[in-house]
C-alpha cells in the first residue's frame, strides 16, 4: 500500500507539468502572445520604480513557459536604456533560467528527458557536464547551441550543481545581454528622435553605427572562440566515454 505523502507528491508533479503544457500550447496556438509581451513593456515603461520588478517576473514567467525572451530584452534596452537595462536583463534573464532549471529538475524531469532523448549533442554535453561542470555550461550560454529556453529546461536533468550553473549562466549570458540591450536602446532612441520631429545629424548616426558595430563585434569574437573551445570538450568528453 502507498504512503499517502508520496503518492500525492508523486502526483503533484506530473499534474503540474500537464497543466503547463496545455496552457503553453494554448496560448501560443491561440492567443497573441508576443503582442502581449509588447504590450506589457509599455504597462512597465509607465510604472516608474515598479517596473522595475515588474519586469523581472514577467521575465522569469516567460523562462518558465518557454516564451520569447529576446522581445523582452530589446524591450528593455528601450525602455531602461543600455546601463540600467543590462543590469535588470542580467538579473532577471539569470533568475528566469535558475527557474526553468528548477522546474526541469524537481517537476518536469521526465518530460524533458523524453523530449531531448536520442541528442548525440546534448549527451556529449551531459558527459562534459559531468566532467567540468560550470565550465561547459558557461560555454554553452557564450555559445547558443541550443535554444535558450530548451537549454535552461535540459541543464535540470544533468548533475550539474544549482550554485554552478547560476553563476555560469550570469556569467556567460552577459555579453549576450549587452548586444540585445544595447539593439533595443538603439531603436527606441531612435524611434524617440522621430516622434520629437528631430532629425539625426551626422555625428549621432556615426556614434550610433561606432557603437553598434564594437558591441557586435566583441560578440561574435567571443561566440566564436565559445563555440571553438566547446567543441573541442565535447569531443574530449564523447571520445572519452567511447573508450
Amino acid at each position: 500500500m502507498e504512503q499517502p505523502g508520496k503518492s500525492w507528491s508523486s502526483r503533484l508533479g506530473p499534474a503540474a507539468v500537464v497543466l503547463g503544457v496545455v496552457a503553453f500550447a494554448v496560448a501560443v496556438r491561440f492567443l497573441p502572445v508576443q503582442e502581449w509581451l509588447r504590450r506589457s513593456l509599455e504597462w512597465v515603461g509607465g510604472l516608474g520604480p515598479a517596473g522595475v520588478i515588474a519586469f523581472v517576473v514577467i521575465y522569469i514567467l516567460a523562462c518558465v513557459f518557454m516564451l520569447p525572451g529576446s522581445i523582452l530584452t530589446l524591450g528593455a534596452g528601450a525602455v531602461f536604456g543600455v546601463v540600467k537595462g543590462t543590469a535588470i536583463v542580467s538579473v532577471a534573464s539569470t533568475l528566469g533560467a535558475t527557474a526553468a532549471f528548477l522546474v526541469g529538475r524537481h517537476l518536469a524531469r521526465e518530460r524533458v528527458a523524453r523530449r531531448i532523448e536520442g541528442n548525440q549533442r546534448f549527451r556529449a554535453i551531459d558527459e562534459a557536464v559531468g566532467r567540468e561542470g560550470w565550465k561547459i555550461v558557461g560555454l554553452t550560454r557564450l555559445s547558443p547551441v541550443f535554444p535558450f529556453n530548451l537549454l535552461n529546461y535540459a541543464y535540470g536533468i544533468t548533475g550539474v550543481r544549482l550554485r554552478d550553473y547560476f553563476f555560469a549562466s550570469w556569467i556567460g549570458m552577459f555579453p549576450g545581454t549587452v548586444m540585445y540591450v544595447y539593439l533595443g536602446s538603439l531603436a527606441g532612441s531612435l524611434a524617440a528622435l522621430d516622434k520629437q520631429g528631430a532629425g539625426r545629424t551626422p555625428l549621432q548616426w556615426a556614434l550610433y553605427l561606432v557603437g553598434l558595430l564594437a558591441t557586435v563585434a566583441v560578440t561574435v569574437l567571443v561566440t566564436r572562440i565559445a563555440r571553438a573551445a566547446l567543441a573541442k570538450r565535447v569531443e574530449g568528453a564523447a571520445g572519452g566515454s567511447q573508450r
